[in-house]
């Protein structure tokens, strides 16, 4: 079996923490890709349009050669998103795995032009037993003073792969909110990177992953701030249950003239089984003086005494179990402000959580 090494931290750790990378077989890799046409585009305007188009997928970080290059040569969906609405107009794009369309290479640029303001969602579904493929790149350019929301979800099945590269380059009083849901794949790899370049930039990140039987996630978050008074704030909730396992690597890197710069990452994991497991790593790097920075990480049991009040108000215990989960996660569902979506997302939750 050739292994492949993917999703490497930004500095090397002691190998005895085993999570510097992840090593897959390279043969869940498929070598024919073919074309891909189950997608659906909802909301194009003329201020936030969207053309086929082959963009640059050169990456800062990435998930790693094998899988950039994939895309580089085989994309098989080619987007280019530009906002210049001066008012939150919303965007959906759904890609459905099947049986005709089982692979999906993406490659999507966002451009948010000075002063503009959208909401971009990006759906990822698959058919239920397909043994499904996607890698995607993501690159946003968040010029000046431009506002953008974008909501990514994974709901595919478990025996699909999912990877996912995610670069964000922020200017001047620009402002990028991103909201994952994370419940699909056999592995699910992200790796998301902002370069907070300019003064007073803003990144939040919300992030809720959901886990089970043999499922694998690994989250590496990067943040480079180098503009003053520039923010970021990576919020992670997360729960796993029968075999599950969950890698996540944050890093926050104050570099030089990102002074009065603030940075902050959380990361909690409700652990809803005795052999799922959870690995995380918060890291800050500094070179400037007069920052902020503060992180911190988190992983148990659910608490029996909560359990056990639920379970007295007549719950049994998958519904206590659920609720407990739908309580953890009701922060990032209430800023999702598309109804229907936020309803999908409850109720796939629900189900997995059977």
């Amino acid at each position: 079996m050739e292994e492949i090494k993917l999703n490497e931290t930004p500095v090397r750790t002691s190998r005895n923490f085993n999570i510097n990378n992840i090593k897959l077989d390279k043969s869940i890799i498929p070598q024919h890709i073919g074309k891909f046409e189950n997608v659906k585009i909802l909301g194009q305007t003329s201020k936030i349009n969207v053309e086929k188009t082959q963009n640059n997928c050169d990456l800062t970080y990435g998930l790693g050669e094998i899988l950039t290059n994939q895309i580089k040569e085989k994309a098989n969906q080619n987007l280019l998103i530009t906002i210049d609405s001066k008012i939150n107009k919303e965007l959906q794009i759904e890609f459905t795995l099947d049986s005709k369309n089982p692979n999906l290479l993406d490659n999507i640029n966002i451009i948010a032009n000075e002063n503009s303001r959208g909401t971009v969602i990006i759906k990822y579904t698959s058919k239920e037993n397909l043994q499904g493929f996607h890698n995607g790149i993501i690159k946003v350019l968040a010029k000046e003073y431009s506002e953008i929301n974008i909501l990514i979800i994974n709901l595919t099945n478990q025996k699909c792969n999912n990877f996912v590269s995610i670069e964000n380059t922020i200017e001047n009083g620009a402002n990028i909110k991103y909201t994952f849901v994370d419940f699909g794949g056999k592995n699910s790899i992200t790796n998301y990177y902002s370069n907070l370049i300019g003064e007073k930039s803003v990144n939040k990140v919300n992030t809720i992953y959901l886990g089970k039987q043999n499922q694998v996630f690994d989250l590496n978050y990067i943040g480079e701030l180098r503009g003053e008074k520039s923010d970021i704030d990576i919020q992670v909730q997360g729960a796993l249950k029968d075999n599950s396992k969950k890698h996540f690597k944050g890093t926050i890197d104050f570099k030089k003239g990102c002074k009065k710069s603030t940075g902050n990452e959380i990361e909690e994991c409700m652990l809803l089984s005795e052999t799922a497991k959870s690995l995380a790593l918060p890291m800050l790097l500094c070179s400037e003086e007069d920052i902020e920075g503060n992180h911190s990480s988190s992983a148990g049991k659910i608490g029996e005494k909560e359990l056990f009040y639920i379970m007295s108000r007549g719950f049994e215990l998958k519904e206590a179990m659920k609720l407990m989960v739908r309580a953890k996660f009701n922060k990032v569902l209430a800023t999702i402000k598309n109804e229907e979506i936020r309803n999908e997302i409850i109720a796939e939750m629900n189900n997995r959580l059977d």
